[in-house]
């Protein structure tokens, strides 16, 4: 129809969209929604925009195997089923980074190859790719064989035998004979104060020390 906007796939999360929503990726050229799209990283440069795999692969670079994120995923799809269908973006987000151009348009570059690099990585986990869809954007993967997986042991060795660490326990201090004698003379004090205190009957209460001293004995305070 005439009028209509021109719209295009996301490469990262697959949504169409208008061609005012995406934007080319500075690094590999392709499309993609402002929210899967970053500054630059390495520059800084807000009118230089990087996809979410560009910047991840800038910022870390990647030390391993290329496709060694898909073989861990069929690896582990593998003990739930037998069939896998993976669309050409959700293989670039398995895979931290984008395919080439030639996974897009050329259905030979999904032959099951051991000596391509790419083929390695699905072969090595027991799959194979069994259809190619590039109108679509899709592949199916299929099992033909089990390959475990590795789980990293928990268990180290102890090479020396274990030698537990004397702890010294601090003994309580006793208090010395003098601070006891002390105390204990003052406890002796205050109890023969206590007792020697003159006891009245009644509601009448001595003047205190410092009236005493103020006031005569007849007198008394305003």
């Amino acid at each position: 129809m005439i009028g209509m906007p021109f719209k295009d796939e996301c490469g990262l999360c697959g949504r169409v969209l208008s061609y005012s929503y995406l934007r080319r990726c500075q690094r590999c050229g392709r499309l993609y929604c402002r929210d899967c799209m970053v500054p630059d990283v390495s520059t800084g440069d807000p009118t230089k925009l990087l996809c979410l795999n560009c910047a991840r692969r800038t910022v870390v670079p990647r030390s391993v195997s290329r496709y060694g994120g898909l073989t861990g995923y069929l690896k582990f799809r593998g003990a739930f089923t037998s069939a896998v269908k993976l669309s050409f973006a959700r293989i670039d987000g398995i895979i931290g980074e984008n395919l080439p151009m030639s996974a897009y348009r050329s259905e030979e570059w999904w032959d099951n190859l051991p000596s391509s690099p790419h083929a390695k990585g699905w072969l090595e986990a027991g799959w194979e790719v069994r259809e190619v869809n590039l109108k679509e954007g899709f592949v199916v993967f299929r099992k033909v064989k089990d390959v475990p997986m590795k789980r990293k042991s928990l268990s180290r060795e102890i090479k020396k035998p274990f030698t537990p660490v004397r702890v010294r326990i601090p003994k309580p201090k006793k208090p010395s004979k003098t601070k006891v004698s002390k105390l204990y003379a003052r406890i002796k004090n205050l109890e023969r104060q206590r007792t020697s205190m003159p006891k009245y009957h009644g509601s009448f209460k001595p003047r205190p020390k410092h009236e005493k001293k103020l006031f005569g004995p007849n007198e008394k305070p305003q």
